[in-house]
């Protein structure tokens, strides 16, 4: 928490983040448009953020995009805010899935958590099919190449796909791109949503960032944003402690 409140302690900082708030996924050039400093100055208040965990960033291509991170805001709301006022400022928690504004007229959404893990374990747990089965009630399915198909699997016995896509990108155990949609519209590019998980060791642990983009509309974006949390949640504890939460996170009722 001191980097959170050193960070966001200077005004240009929080310019930045405001800046970010309005149009999430920004180069240092489209930022730099709206601060009169210099390009270094803007670089360096940058990385004051990305330190504090406040702004993660993702490549996409040359280009180096800028993403505001609500998850240390929502924790200073937990600890200092929320235990006081929960049931007048409940609805504060909405700004953690609001972590993203779309890059085209499609909505996005991007989270990041820290595990106390190697990016080699976060890979199998994204990729192995009994993994999954454990933390996310679905077996996701694939021999995980380029080009594959993959297939997010009920583990009731079934055998209903509720989503398929293919793996547009594979670097093991770094980065694993994947497009998703309902089977029904398997055929149908312009119906798929497009999921990136960027693996990267962060010291003695692993920050893995999740980019879900090109979704359809705002509906989907809140849907994304229960979901993602929760999964990620249980894939977490999964890791740290060998056995997922006492209760699926994504059956707790949602609280407005």
């Amino acid at each position: 928490m001191d980097k959170v409140f050193k960070a966001l302690a200077d005004e240009t900082r929080r310019r930045l983040l405001d800046r970010l708030h309005e149009y999430n996924g920004q180069t240092l050039g489209e930022l730099c448009e709206r601060i009169d400093m210099a390009r270094q100055s803007v670089t360096q208040h940058l990385s004051v953020l990305e330190a504090a965990h406040l702004v993660t960033t993702v490549r996409r291509g040359r280009e180096k995009l800028h993403y505001l991170n609500p998850v240390p805001l929502h924790e200073m709301q937990e600890r200092w805010i929320d235990k006081f006022e929960r049931p007048r400022l409940r609805a504060l928690g909405a700004v953690k899935r609001r972590a993203e504004e779309a890059m085209t007229d499609k909505p996005t959404y991007v989270y990041v958590t820290y595990i106390a893990s190697t990016p080699e374990k976060v890979w199998e747990a994204l990729t192995s099919a009994d993994l999954t089965a454990d933390y996310w009630g679905h077996r996701n399915e694939s021999d995980w190449r380029q080009g594959s198909r993959w297939a997010h699997v009920r583990t009731d016995g079934s055998g209903v796909e509720d989503v398929v896509g293919t793996v547009v990108e594979s670097d093991p155990p770094a980065r694993l791109v994947t497009t998703w949609a309902s089977p029904e519209n398997e055929g149908e590019e312009d119906a798929f949503s497009r999921v990136t998980f960027d693996i990267e060791r962060h010291a003695d642990i692993v920050r893995l960032t999740v980019t879900h983009e090109d979704l359809p509309d705002e509906g989907a974006l809140a849907e994304v944003s229960f979901g993602w949390p929760a999964v990620l949640s249980n894939l977490k504890s999964l890791l740290e402690t060998g056995s997922v939460l006492p209760q699926q996170p994504w059956e707790v009722p949602r609280t407005r």
